[in-house]
């Protein structure tokens, strides 16, 4: 079997390759999240959780604002939109409140089990994606979600 290249082929690679990218973004940002959460826990040792996460947080203002500049989109902030500086405001409150409960956990408890219980937040966040954005969700995703919460839960009352 002789495979032809075509230009046609090579376009449909490229949406392929295009539309699963995402597939690797967040598999990077899930292995970078273990790797913060083993960091974190080694350095709330001897530090208070709130002034670790404060910490962090300054260094996730530098690094973001750095990339916005980086990439020439600064002027793009006069252009939001109210309600989109609602829902951005809301969610960067609530990412915080996340964080400091996050780094309480893990100050309190063993990485190896707290880390899964804050990934229950992929029900959650199903359930809300579901109700509030709308989303069609499938049953392999509703059986799969309950299956990482079960597994999460599982490992989080797991005895040493």
């Amino acid at each position: 079997m002789v495979l032809r290249v075509t230009r046609n082929n090579q376009i449909c690679v490229f949406f392929l390759v295009i539309n699963l990218m995402w597939i690797l973004f967040a598999l990077l940002a899930a292995v970078a999240a273990a790797v913060v959460v083993t960091l974190s826990k080694a350095g709330i040792k001897d530090v208070d959780s709130s002034l670790a996460f404060a910490i962090q947080s300054v260094l996730i203002l530098i690094v973001s604002w750095t990339v916005v500049i980086s990439q020439g989109n600064l002027p793009d902030v006069t252009r939001i939109e109210r309600k989109v500086w609602i829902y951005l405001i809301s969610a960067g409150v609530l990412t915080c409140i996340s964080s400091l409960l996050s780094f309480r956990a893990l100050k309190l408890g063993n990485a190896a089990q707290v880390s899964p219980i804050t990934n229950v937040s992929l029900l959650i966040a199903v359930i809300l994606a579901v109700v509030f954005l709308k989303e069609k969700v499938t049953w392999q995703i509703v059986a799969g979600a309950i299956l990482m919460a079960a597994g999460a839960v599982m490992i989080a009352i797991s005895r040493d």
